[in-house]
């Protein structure tokens, strides 16, 4: 379907045009209703529909025989490394670290804190937490202790992934300074934090931390969890540029059919094309078209760390 009479579609018969687009998901139930709206203003999608996105986005593609379909490529100026893993690849790391999380008592609708620069663990922990039915919150890397903090308290994680540093330039930016101070300032306590050690910084580990690759090193892999359609997925903070900042939630089910959607409608995208969105994962675009959307509909995407300026 062309764009205009995809758009005509939509307008014409918007519950017609979303039940349609919702027949690219594969389901684990089907929903038995497309929306149903509430005397509240608040409406639910999807109703009776199951479904778990990381599932969608790695063992669907590995059970239709594109295992070892490139997945994921990290480029890395910044770090001077390109890296890249087949869906049965980044299926494996995604299960280990989801069984890391669930051993430290993660499970169906806990909160994740991902507070990482733009590194290839960042895709590991959102799917992972999508496996498990946690709920991620990617605070952006450039962030300061006092808006992370003001994350913390409000998502209340049991967990939060970090960094030894991330990479600006020809800079090295210590992360772990920044999130001791958010958690001095933050009235919730984070039960775990695991850090991740790069090269290019070593990290002191305060008392309790864990070190990612150590931890990581021990862990099971887990399965995923199906989850009802309506279930969040992640929890992403507007800026609070113009007041405190606030909390949208997206859940699996309609997250899932919009992107898809997406793919296949506004970029005509399809699977094994490569697919690369000129973001950050602590940004909406981040979230949608680096890591869900292309997952979703079975392509390789671009995992760039570094700046559109002053990058080789």
């Amino acid at each position: 379907m062309h764009y205009a009479a995809a758009f005509e579609s939509a307008v014409s018969n918007p519950q017609g045009f979303w039940t349609e687009a919702a027949e690219r998901v594969a389901w684990i139930k089907p929903p038995v209703t497309t929306l149903k709206t509430r005397g509240d203003g608040l409406a639910d999608w999807y109703e009776g529909g199951t479904l778990n996105t990381c599932h969608l986005a790695l063992d669907l593609h590995i059970e239709q025989g594109r295992g070892d379909q490139i997945a994921l490529i990290y480029d890395s100026p910044a770090s001077g490394e390109i890296q890249q893993w087949t869906f049965a690849e980044l299926l494996a790391e995604v299960a280990r670290l989801a069984g890391l999380l669930t051993s430290e008592g993660v499970s169906l609708g806990d909160r994740v804190i991902i507070y990482l620069p733009m590194v290839p663990e960042a895709v590991f922990a959102m799917l992972a937490c999508a496996r498990i039915g946690a709920i991620h919150s990617v605070v952006f890397g450039g962030f300061a202790a006092k808006e992370l903090a003001t994350r913390i308290d409000d998502a209340t994680p049991k967990v939060l992934l970090t960094a030894s540093c991330g990479l600006e330039f020809d800079q090295v930016i210590p992360y772990l300074p920044l999130v001791d101070e958010a958690c001095q300032l933050a009235r919730h306590t984070v039960a775990t934090r695991i850090v991740l050690q790069r090269k290019q910084l070593h990290a002191t580990l305060q008392h309790g931390d864990l070190d990612w690759q150590t931890a990581i090193a021990r862990a099971e892999p887990v399965g995923f969890v199906e989850v009802p359609a309506s279930h969040p997925l992640y929890i992403l903070y507007t800026s609070g540029t113009t007041g405190k900042p606030k909390g949208v939630v997206r859940d699996h089910g309609g997250h899932a059919v919009a992107l898809l959607q997406s793919m296949a409608e506004t970029y005509g995208a399809a699977a094994g094309d490569v697919f690369w969105a000129a973001s950050d994962v602590g940004w909406v675009v981040g979230h949608s078209y680096i890591v869900y959307a292309p997952l979703l509909a079975g392509c390789t995407t671009i995992l760039f760390e570094g700046k559109p300026v002053r990058t080789p």
